[in-house]
This record gives C-alpha cells, structure tokens and sequence, in this order.
C-alpha cells in the first residue's frame, strides 16, 4: 500500500506521515557488505565489542586452505542477505595465529559466532548453505523475529494513544505497521477505528473493503465492520432525547429501550446501553423472540472479550441466566 492506494493518506491531515521503520539493521561495511577483515589487534574491537550490539561470526581460514576456499563465498553470501542480523569477521590465520590457538582451534575452515562479547556456538568444514542459514536462525532468531517484535510494540502503543483520543498519532503508527505490512489485521482495524472516532465512516469502511478472503474473516476487522453497521443502523433510530421522554412516560416500551440502548451504544455510554438491554430481558425475556440478550452479544463482539463494559455485563447477564 502506497502513494494514492494508501487508505490513511489525507485523513487526518498533514500530521498523517507515517515515518515509523521496523526491523531497522545496522549498516553495512563499505561496498554493501556485513564482511570484514579482522586482525589480532582490532579483534577486540571488530568481535567482542560489535557482539555486544549483534551476533558476530568469526570466520578463522588460510591462503592454502582447499575447504576454506569453498566455503568463504557461500559464508558471505548467506550473511550478507541476512542484512544485518549478524556480522562476519574474517581472519587469516597465518598472519594472526594467536585468537586462534588461545580458543582451541586445531583444524580449519572454523566459524565461532561472538554473542555478548563471548563464543557461544560454531561449526567446522566446508557445511553447505543450508545449514550455515540455519546456523544464523539458530543464533540471531529467524529471520523477521525482531520485526515482528518491534511491530507488535508499534501496535500496543498505537492503541494506547487511540484510547486516549490521540487520533493523530496512533493513525501514525497504524499507517507506519501498514507500510512494514499491508495485511496487518490490527494495524487495518486500527486505522479504521482512528477514522471512526474522526467521524469518517465511509473511509474506514473503504479501508477494510476488498480485503483478501482470509484477512477479511479476522475477528478484529469482523468487530470494526459490525460497529460500523451499528452506527449506520443507531442514526436511523431518531432523537435520543426523545426516546428517553418516551420511555420515562412508558418504562415498558421495550421497543424505546432497545432503539436508546443502539444510540447510547455508539455513542460511547457502553454501560448505560448494556443495562437497558438488562432491563428488558429481566422484564421480558421473549420480547423480539430474546431478541435483548441477541443485541447485549452483538455488543461484546465489538466491545471485545476484556472490555470493562464486557466484563460488567457478561458477569450480570450469567447471574441472570444461571441463578
């Protein structure tokens, strides 16, 4: 999603730039590469020291050395497409025998990976490229695990701030999650509820129209859809003040109650729309064919399971329906 198809560009203004990078690695040596040199003089600096930002290989080889001329090049290639999730240091033994002795290496090619400034795992001989990358997932985590983990903090604190009525900059964040992941469920629903609570419902509906099949079924985006009916459905149902007139002339009228229960549902009086949907169901359980208790469900699923409003009613509705 980018440029004119992003459904977050212009909705809220010019402070919608979404300027949020994830999995951010660190940078290459010169010409594009996670390969260097090393001597024994910079070896505390280029391993020790660089392990204790990233995993850091350390590969140990020889001029005359057949195997090693195998597999130094498929070495660098596999490190070099990991972009940064760990490093290779190069030394030749011959000129810098000494890191080598004193960590016990008796043949070569050896690789020892560096992690915290300490050797924590390594393999010998000429391996194949296949279990050099499963090497690299076994000590830096698979590949997109930090991205993953920076993402879903991303999206906590987007919807701490949407809590808070921080439209802008929890849409912000939502939209950076969009870019790093276009078919993120929980950046998709967010960004759609951030243009709920700005009064654009047409624009979260578009935001989570056309989806894939799969991502369209997600319980979080299913949510916004059904609050989204809810407020297209609660604006159909008249003056709020009115219907309270009415119903403090007529408490019976179910009917009223349930209409003011819709209105006060979108407007945010979570609790105030469950407890009228209570008190129809402790009045009349068959009115609209249970039909209170069918509305208080549809509730909870927008609400979410944790909702306090969820948690306050669900427990009022089992003491009701159970004692």
């Amino acid at each position: 999603m980018s440029g004119s198809n992003n459904p977050y560009n212009g909705s809220f203004g010019n402070q919608m730039s979404a300027t949020t990078s994830f999995g951010a690695q660190p940078a290459p040596a010169a010409g594009g590469s996670y390969v260097t040199d090393t001597t024994t003089a910079n070896f505390g600096k280029d391993v020790i020291e660089e392990s204790r930002k990233q995993p850091v290989l350390v590969d140990f080889w020889a001029p005359w050395c057949g195997p090693c001329k195998q597999l130094t090049p498929v070495l660098e290639k596999v490190v070099n497409e990991a972009k940064g999730r760990v490093r290779l240091v190069k030394m030749n033994i011959d000129d810098h025998p000494s890191i080598a002795g004193q960590l016990g290496i008796q043949s070569i090619p050896a690789v020892i990976a560096f992690v915290n400034g300490r050797p924590a795992d390594g393999f010998m001989g000429a391996v194949p490229e296949s279990q050099i990358t499963q090497f690299i997932d076994r000590i830096a985590g698979p590949a997109g695990a930090d991205e993953a983990a920076e993402i879903e903090a991303v999206l906590a604190e987007a919807a701490e701030l949407l809590a808070a009525g921080n439209l802008n900059e929890a849409a912000q964040l939502y939209g950076a999650v969009m870019q790093a992941d276009p078919e993120n469920a929980k950046a998709l629903a967010g960004m759609a509820e951030c243009m709920i609570a700005a009064n654009q419902h047409q624009r979260a509906r578009e935001t989570l129209s056309n989806l894939p099949e799969e991502l369209a079924r997600d319980a979080g985006i299913q949510a916004v859809l059904k609050k989204l009916d809810q407020i297209e459905e609660a604006r159909k149902l008249g003056d709020p003040v009115a219907l309270e007139r009415d119903l403090a002339a007529n408490p019976d009228d179910h009917e009223t109650r349930l209409k003011l229960a819709k209105i006060l549902n979108v407007e945010g009086r979570r609790d105030e729309a469950a407890e009228h949907l209570l008190q129809i169901m402790r009045k009349d359980r068959g009115f609209d064919d249970d039909g209170a208790r069918r509305q208080l469900l549809q509730f909870f699923e927008v609400w979410g399971f944790k909702d306090p409003a969820t948690v306050a009613a669900r427990r009022k509705l089992s003491a009701m329906l159970f004692s």
